[in-house]
């Protein structure tokens, strides 16, 4: 089988695309093992749809499922667009719904994101006011005046006790910055999709930005989310990093 590697904004992902629908859970902790296998965040795998170009199945490291997984939506899209699985504008199936893409110039993704479903209006534990949002996954979000307030072992805590992915965010110059602990990854990823966009809406009910901002995640790299009427987007760039071949 050949694989691709990407990256999207640091989140690294393992695809592939085949026409043979199964349980892929031992396929998918074996290739993101980073000293036996390929090493990713996540693995993803294409197969035909009939109710839009095509669907994926989306893995965790740990072979978990997830429904919804923002930048892997940016790098399959990048992927299937370079292996003429659909044209630069796509429509894909998630376990979170249909979700349109389009493959811009200079390998920017721009990708319209599930409709938010707000979990819990904020509330306080552990000395954080937390804000807890479902934007394809449930996300937890608090807004720090410092991101060095990230902790792991509270972020594990809260991430089990609430069953979603756990923000810390803060404002810089009018831009968001976040660090985010990522269920299945069971700890800090370098960036993540559907957080950033969690974040962006709590920004927003905060009053703190407007309808388009910049942010950015671990890995400092530059990402946009804009909400349009009651739509919301997600851009930035993508990265093939390789291609494999393993018997």
């Amino acid at each position: 089988m050949t694989y691709a590697k990407y990256s999207a904004s640091g989140n690294d992902f393992v695809i592939l695309h085949c026409f043979v629908e199964k349980d892929f859970t031992q396929e998918a902790i074996k290739l993101c093992n980073r000293t036996e296998g390929i090493g990713a965040d996540g693995f993803v795998v294409l197969l035909p749809s009939k109710e839009a170009d095509f669907k994926w199945k989306f893995y965790n490291s740990d072979g978990s499922a997830a429904a919804m997984c923002g930048n892997a939506t940016r790098a399959v899209a990048h992927y299937a667009f370079n292996n003429n699985l659909a044209s630069s504008k796509m429509k894909f199936l998630t376990d979170a719904g249909i979700i349109e893409s389009e493959v811009m110039n200079n390998n920017i993704v721009k990708t319209q994101m599930t409709e938010p479903k707000v979990i819990k209006e904020q509330f306080e534990q552990e000395g954080f006011i937390w804000y807890l949002i479902d934007t394809g996954v449930p996300h937890l979000v608090t807004f720090v005046d410092d991101l060095e307030k990230y902790d792991h072992e509270l972020c594990a805590k809260m991430r089990y006790e609430h069953n979603a992915n756990v923000n810390f965010a803060k404002m810089q110059n009018g831009k968001i910055k976040v660090r985010t602990y990522e269920r299945g990854v069971e700890g800090e990823t370098l960036a993540c999709g559907t957080g950033m966009v969690a974040c962006f809406l709590r920004a927003q009910d905060l009053n703190l930005v407007k309808d388009t901002a910049l942010i950015y995640p671990k890995s400092n790299e530059e990402l946009t989310v804009s909400k349009v009427g009651e739509k919301i987007y997600f851009q930035g760039a993508v990265k093939k990093v390789f291609t494999a071949t393993i018997e």
